[in-house]
């Protein structure tokens, strides 16, 4: 027996010495991306196959609000990735000089607009909308000046929180000039509430506590495909819809290089994009084929001068928004 308890004594440390635990990968993103029916888990499965690591996502907010957190913990942070911010943000982003330059450039890229960046590699895009029950409402205003001087309630997003908010700024801004603390002002009324993030409003859109809700020109196509649901459709504005382009960027104090790099790259892989455009309802950034409910969206024009805003111009939009709102 003495003889049996000195051998596990020194068999147990060696066995557990061959287990080794798999490196870590972590990734800071918004809460919608790794629920149970967004994209994370998907791509956690995917790229887990193939790294030999462990991808760990952390919810950190919206992307604003996910700035913010990396601009308290700056090279402290336990982030080796950080995926959520867009193209409003990557100006502000850079400017932190928390991210690393990519190891190689995106490959297989289909955006409508050329992209060449050392830092961001993008992963999705849409274009901001209106979205709306067709069920229950028939007139429709095409403008943000129509929609002002209508009775109907609309559910938005802070811009100083969240990525599509701060798109809704930037749009309003791009369309207006000047003109833009008018249109504000005059939507103020038709404001229920504004949310921190997405999330939350669409939420509440769907309890039907608003006519209206800021998402995406695709996000009827969630309703059509996974819900069979051909009620909710977006608005097209006159003034032409703001195109937001998500991007991902890796954080210079990685202790996970590597595999960080292996991630970025993995990001314009069939693997990672064939999820995108039925868990996250975007559009992917590869020329993947997309679902059929896709085809039925409106392909609105594209704003002009809202796609890489210079952070003065960003902040003046949001500032302007805070005082025709607070007035």
């Amino acid at each position: 027996m003495k003889k049996f308890l000195i051998a596990a004594a020194f068999t147990l440390p060696l066995s557990s010495l061959s287990a080794q635990p798999l490196p870590e990968l972590t990734v800071y993103t918004y809460d919608s991306f790794v629920s149970d029916w967004g994209p994370g888990p998907q791509i956690k499965t995917a790229f887990e196959a193939e790294c030999g690591c462990t991808l760990k996502f952390v919810v950190a907010g919206d992307g604003a609000a996910l700035l913010s957190r990396l601009r308290l913990e700056g090279a402290r942070s336990d982030a080796d990735v950080v995926l959520g911010l867009d193209n409003a943000l990557m100006e502000q982003a850079r400017d932190l000089g928390l991210f690393a330059p990519l190891a190689a450039a995106p490959q297989n890229l289909a955006l409508p607009v050329a992209w060449e960046d050392d830092i961001f590699v993008p992963y999705d895009w849409g274009y901001l909308a209106f979205i709306y029950d067709n069920t229950k409402l028939s007139e429709l205003p095409n403008s943000f000046a129509a929609l002002a001087d209508s009775d109907l309630s609309i559910l938005i997003q802070d811009p100083r929180a969240s990525t599509p908010g701060l798109g809704l700024a930037l749009w309003v801004k791009a369309a207006y000039g000047d003109g833009a603390a008018d249109i504000w002002q005059g939507l103020s009324d038709n404001i229920v509430t504004v949310t921190k993030g997405w999330s939350e409003s669409y939420g509440m859109f769907l309890e039907g506590e608003a006519d209206l809700v800021l998402s995406y020109t695709t996000s009827p196509a969630y309703h059509l495909i996974a819900e069979q649901d051909a009620g909710k459709s977006a608005l097209e504005f006159s003034e032409g819809h703001y195109m937001q382009i998500e991007v991902a960027a890796k954080l210079a104090s990685s202790d996970q290089a590597a595999l960080a790099d292996e991630f970025m790259a993995f990001i314009t892989t069939d693997a990672f994009q064939q999820v995108i455009p039925e868990t996250n309802w975007m559009y992917p950034v590869t020329d993947i084929p997309l679902p059929d409910g896709f085809s039925s969206l409106i392909q609105p024009d594209p704003v002009a001068g809202a796609l890489f805003i210079p952070d003065a111009a960003r902040k003046a939009a949001v500032d302007e928004w805070v005082r025709a709102l607070s007035r």
